[in-house]
């Protein structure tokens, strides 16, 4: 594996210094100091940040560590929401604000925290008017609007644990991840927009719903008007179900390890899986980052891009910058409408100071022209990040160059849906390299090395792993612990991330991109499992086999090689179908790009498709070891 990667890529990436004022006012003034300190005592490191948010009891043990289980912050008592809301009503934040929003019709709401927390707990009043309670599972299926996240921190007040779903799921993928949560509530949106259109969520709700047997009400927030019928008996308007409820609702005392909600991520195998997170070390981990990466000050106005359906939204729009008491902007908006200056206008009109996106939305940028982002007066900003997937050396130029004039630092971020924090970045203030998202925050121990868990040498294309348990990690599947163990028993000792990596001389990391099966198609993690079962379920498709096909724009495109049944015939009416096919069974963010029919698949002779035999003649690289192959 070594041998075929480009050193002098990794050898040759230069340095850029911010100015040295970030330093001196950084939350880490001394990266190697801090980064020592936590090497030192862990548990102490972690102790101490813990100790800055509040907890209705102590932990009697910061960490009890047994391989491969962690459980952090042993018997300590919190609600997550009292510390995103309440302990800012009880200081000089109450009247600050907590939401800024902005519709794509360029409506604006904005939110105290004084204002989040009395909804927070008039809607939390309302699911307990439901039946829901503590260790009872919600669904969300809505638009991003402040509505979303009233529900998701009400859910946390009472115990009930969330599982939001991305809106561009379709009906078959929502229907999964409710009967695999036994969702008992469903809440959603009659309809959201989305570049001057409207999708029906409701209608793909009471679609998803008919084979959900532990679903008892929808509550259905209405936008239209007229209003749309509420089927009585199983449906509640969102307002309604608040109408008269007791105005407080005291926080519900949760466990540190109590499960605060469970996300479904793409899997290489089989079905999404329902990673699970738990109230206290989530909230330790997210607490921190968002202080410490973004070097979070007091009038910081903070947009992350993201979309709440994903983790960084979890983390990094919702509960993070709460935590932190930040000012966060967000919204019902694209990059690209009404026009290509649509996120610059945003910036100058709102002030924006810290500008979270994702590699794709800086590359559509690049394509766009610099024209757009220079019609708009960007001084607000300070700092810039970047997540969802490894940023380029060319993104990273051009974001670093047009939108931060050559001084703003970057903050390129790898983790995962799994490790719920962020994990390795360039801290601000310390020297960035393009290409390069950096070294491992202090809290975390990341590592490149063999199948056998061994350090690679430096420049060397290796697999990337945390050495050490960290306390944002996800706690297991949901009904699936042996897919848990495998994160840490597929490389001894080590959480194995399923990424490849490069460590230069300097300890920098490079991240390249996936080593098993999941395409990352702009920014948004697609299980080729879940694609190529989605085309063998049309009657037409006898055999599957999905890969991503890189692609400037997207990161990657979702190219699938078809076997079809004997009798049917390739033809475009047939291709249109299937991609059809696809996108209404798990949304457009799977469909492909490209098929290709085919008379065979490339196997091993247990039957498993060998999907790098197809990506490598796709790309014209060597086959490498193909002694497995079946044929």
């Amino acid at each position: 594996m070594a041998d075929k990667f480009d050193v002098k890529l990794v050898e040759e990436a230069k340095y850029y210094s911010p100015p040295p004022e970030y330093r001196e006012k950084a939350y880490v003034r001394d990266y190697e100091k801090t980064y020592q300190a936590f090497l030192k005592d862990p548990e102490k490191f972690w102790d101490g940040i813990a100790r800055e948010l509040h907890w209705f009891a102590p932990w009697k043990k910061v960490l009890d560590w047994n391989y491969p289980y962690a459980k952090w912050f042993v018997d300590g008592k919190l609600n997550i929401t009292y510390n995103c809301l309440d302990r800012h009503v009880y200081n000089h934040r109450k009247n600050k604000v907590a939401f800024i929003w902005r519709g794509e019709n360029g409506e604006e709401r904005i939110y105290t925290y004084h204002k989040l927390y009395q909804e927070t707990m008039r809607f939390a009043n309302g699911l307990k008017r439901l039946g829901v309670g503590k260790g009872d599972r919600v669904c969300i299926y809505m638009p991003m609007i402040p509505e979303q996240m009233v529900a998701m921190l009400a859910c946390a007040r009472i115990g009930a644990v969330h599982s939001v779903v991305f809106g561009g799921f379709g009906a078959t993928a929502l229907n999964y991840r409710i009967n695999d949560a036994e969702a008992k509530v469903v809440i959603t949106a009659d309809i959201a927009f989305r570049r001057g259109k409207t999708i029906p969520l409701k209608t793909l709700v009471e679609e998803a719903i008919i084979n959900a047997p532990t679903v008892e009400r929808v509550v259905v927030l209405r936008r239209k008007e007229p209003k749309v019928e509420i089927h009585s008996g199983i449906e509640i308007d969102f307002y309604d179900l608040m109408e008269g409820v007791e105005p407080i609702c005291p926080p519900e005392v949760m466990d540190a390890e109590d499960p605060l909600y469970v996300l479904y991520t793409s899997g290489s195998t089989g079905a999404p899986k329902g990673v699970i997170h738990t109230c206290g070390g989530y909230m330790v981990g997210t607490y921190y980052t968002q202080k410490a990466v973004f070097d979070l000050k007091e009038d910081d106005i903070y947009w992350c891009t993201a979309d709440v359906g994903w983790v960084t939204g979890h983390s990094y729009i919702l509960y993070g910058p709460l935590a932190a008491g930040a000012t966060i902007f967000f919204g019902e908006v694209v990059p690209d409408f009404p026009d290509a200056g649509a996120f610059w206008k945003l910036v100058q009109e709102v002030g924006i100071t810290i500008f979270y996106t994702a590699p794709t939305a800086i590359r559509m940028f690049m394509k766009m022209g610099e024209q757009w982002p220079n019609k708009y007066n960007l001084s607000s900003l300070r700092i810039l990040g970047s997540v969802g997937e490894p940023l380029n050396p060319e993104a990273f130029e051009w974001y670093y160059r047009v939108i931060g004039k050559s001084k703003i630092p970057i903050v390129d971020t790898w983790w995962q849906t799994e490790t719920g924090m962020q994990m390795i970045t360039t801290f601000v203030g310390e020297k960035m390299r393009p290409g390069f998202a950096g070294k491992g925050i202090p809290g975390v121990i990341p590592d490149v090395v063999d199948k056998h868990g061994k350090p690679v040498k430096p420049n060397t294309l290796g697999f990337l792993v945390i050495r050490n348990p960290w306390p944002a990690m996800l706690r297991t599947v949901l009904k699936n612990d042996e897919r848990y163990r495998k994160y840490w028993e597929t490389i001894p000792d080590c959480y194995s991330a399923g990424d490849l990596a490069v460590k230069g001389k300097d300890g920098y990391i490079m991240i390249l991109g996936r080593a098993d099966d999941i395409i990352i198609v702009s920014g948004h993690n697609i299980g080729t499992a879940e694609v190529e079962s989605a085309l063998v379920s049309h009657q037409s498709v006898a055999e599957a086999a999905v890969i991503g096909k890189p692609d400037p724009m997207k990161g990657n495109l979702i190219k699938a090689f078809v076997i079809l049944k004997l009798g049917q015939t390739p033809s475009e009416k047939m291709t249109h179908d299937l991609t059809y096919h696809v996108r209404m069974t798990i949304g457009p963010i799977a469909m492909p790009s490209e098929i290709e029919y085919v008379d065979k698949l490339p196997k091993t002779r247990s039957g498993k498709i060998m999907r790098r035999v197809l990506k490598a003649k796709e790309l014209g690289m060597d086959l490498g070891d193909i002694s497995t192959l079946e044929e």
